[in-house]
């Protein structure tokens, strides 16, 4: 039994050697080893690091990798630049050919572009030509500055020649002829389209076909004798820089400041001076039938007590008053026209004291008004001041006497439509149209008044009455090229008006609805100041009207509140009777 038990045993160990597979025996084994052979096997067996297990997911197994031998890496090489070929040297390019062509063509264009020495009336050296050919290859920018002196008698530039090659060339036709030109002007951060204007020359003789007429020997020795008055300096003798004051000068058609007695009084039989308004920042002269708005500027004296405006301010206001002059359309064939705005006949930039007729008309508006102006006489010897030349509107609003309701309807009517138009085509606000920048007339007006609002035609019933809208000093408008505005958050002052005051309470209302944003578009401004000229109406102005009269235009302030145009406003059952439109 127990030599039967020790063979099986000897069995069970054989099978545990061999896997568990039976009838695997191993050579040399004794009984006496299978001892040992089992407590070696019963004894958990130790892997070496590298054969541990490992969670691979994929990967193979560190062992299989140290294993295997990879070859060794080679590094980028750098490009190398390809071997000389032997026998070859390397050249340098020969631009010869070039050159004489670029010589031959140069030497081309300067003998065509100058003139002969020997023969100045010729453009061609050694070879005669007509004048008809002369005048064709003359310079046109000498030409053009030669006709601008005789077009404006008192033009006197005075500078280096290069500075006249960039004068630009004045429009031709007198000022009072004709309406403001438009050309570019670009200075420093102005970039707009603004009116250059020649001085006035009202009673002038000179035509084109007169000054244009000289044949080509006259229009050389004209050109030669006033070259030679110049300085070949590239630097320009004008004291007054390239700052914002030289752009008004440009912009006024001007090189330096005017006398009062030159702007003013050039016109032939101009006797008559009356002052006729005037507030903080200028005053108003009826001089001959047009009326002179002087605005002193620049400066560190107070003038009416504050500070006079810059030269920036006042460009801006030449630029928008000559761009509203655009609206004035003869033929009403363009989109957006009135004819509604004041037009401005000629910008001058003057310097100096007033002149002694001035004087005398101040003193005298002083004696019957009691001015709240400084006296003339205590400006600076050099206070620079703005003209604006324009047409005589009539009387403002709040001297005018109204005689009806229906002329107060085409009043509103009439400012509803203007500032429509003027929104339609340049985004424009008034932002000050209180009832001193209003002018009525009744002389020689027409039973209708046209204005065009986008291509359609309203014919406006005026009663006999004829308005005009002025003073653009705080207004913003979108040129197409900038946008004209004054920040009126620098002039605190002007929203600390008294509370209940009507006009004081408008600027509050713009500085809330613009929210200080002053060169946004807030058309919503022109619907403030429409409801002031009802209020006007209502509280202020006496005329023959009823109680039913008085609630239309009651009911018209409340509905105004529902409007964020002017352009809106219109279509206001107000008006209705009042308007025919033709599409």
């Amino acid at each position: 039994m127990a030599s039967g038990d020790g063979d099986l045993w000897v069995q069970i160990m054989e099978e545990g050697v061999n896997g568990g597979k039976p009838g695997v025996h191993h050579v040399g084994l004794g009984r006496e080893n299978i001892g040992i052979l089992s407590r070696k096997k019963m004894v958990p067996a130790l892997r070496d690091s590298w054969n541990r297990s490992l969670s691979t997911r994929g990967r193979t197994s560190i062992a299989a990798i140290v294993c295997v031998e990879q070859p060794p890496r080679e590094k980028p090489r750098r490009g190398r630049k390809p071997p000389v070929p032997r026998g070859k040297k390397w050249k340098e390019p020969n631009f010869e050919k070039e050159r004489a062509y670029f010589q031959e063509v140069d030497d081309f264009e300067l003998l065509v572009e100058s003139p002969s020495p020997k023969k100045p009336n010729t453009w061609v050296s050694d070879t005669k030509v007509d004048d008809v050919a002369a005048i064709d290859n003359l310079s046109s920018v000498l030409r053009k500055w030669l006709i601008s002196k005789k077009l404006n008698r008192k033009y006197s530039f005075v500078g280096s020649l290069p500075r006249v090659l960039e004068t630009p060339l004045l429009h031709e036709d007198p000022i009072c002829h004709a309406a403001l030109p438009s050309s570019r002007l670009t200075s420093g951060k102005y970039n707009v389209d603004v009116c250059s204007n020649s001085n006035r020359v009202c009673n002038s003789s000179l035509h084109k076909e007169n000054i244009c007429g000289d044949t080509l020997q006259e229009t050389c020795e004209k050109i030669e004798h006033e070259v030679k008055e110049l300085s070949l300096n590239s630097r320009s003798s004008s004291p007054y820089g390239k700052g914002a004051f030289s752009a008004l000068l440009t912009a006024c058609g001007q090189s330096i400041p005017s006398f009062f007695k030159d702007v003013l009084f050039n016109c032939d039989g101009v006797s008559i001076v009356k002052k006729v308004g005037e507030g903080t920042y200028g005053e108003a002269f009826i001089v001959g039938s047009n009326v002179c708005k002087i605005v002193p500027f620049d400066g560190d004296v107070l003038v009416n007590g504050v500070l006079p405006k810059k030269s920036e301010e006042l460009l801006e206001e030449v630029v928008l008053s000559c761009t509203l002059n655009h609206l004035r359309g003869d033929d009403l064939q363009s989109n957006n026209a009135c004819s509604t705005f004041i037009k401005t006949l000629d910008v001058r930039i003057c310097e100096g004291r007033y002149d002694s007729q001035l004087t005398r008309a101040w003193e005298e508006w002083d004696a019957k008004h009691s001015s709240e102006n400084d006296h003339p006489k205590y400006f600076p010897e050099n206070q620079r001041y703005v003209v604006f030349v324009q047409e005589h509107g009539g009387e403002d609003l709040e001297r005018f006497v109204l005689s009806s309701f229906d002329e107060a309807r085409s009043l509103l009517l009439q400012v509803t439509l203007a500032l429509a138009v003027a929104e339609a085509a340049y985004e424009f606000e008034h932002r000050d149209l209180h009832w001193g920048n209003i002018l009525l007339n009744r002389n020689n007006a027409a039973a209708t008044t046209v204005f065009v609002l986008e291509g359609k035609k309203f014919h406006a019933k005026t009663f006999g009455l004829v308005v005009s809208i002025i003073d653009f000093t705080l207004s913003r408008i979108n040129t197409g090229e900038d946008i004209l505005f004054l920040d009126l958050s620098s002039d605190p002052e002007l929203f600390e008006g008294p509370t209940g005051d009507i006009q004081a309470e408008i600027y509050r209302k713009m500085r809330k609805v613009t929210g200080e944003c002053w060169n946004g578009s807030f058309p919503k401004t022109n619907v403030l100041w429409l409801q002031y000229l009802v209020d006007v109406l209502l509280t202020k102005k006496s005329y023959e009207r009823t109680t039913k009269n008085e609630r239309d235009l009651r009911c018209l302030k409340k509905q105004l509140n529902s409007y964020g145009s002017a352009k809106e406003a219109v279509s206001d059952t107000f008006f209705t009777d009042l308007l025919l439109i033709q599409p």
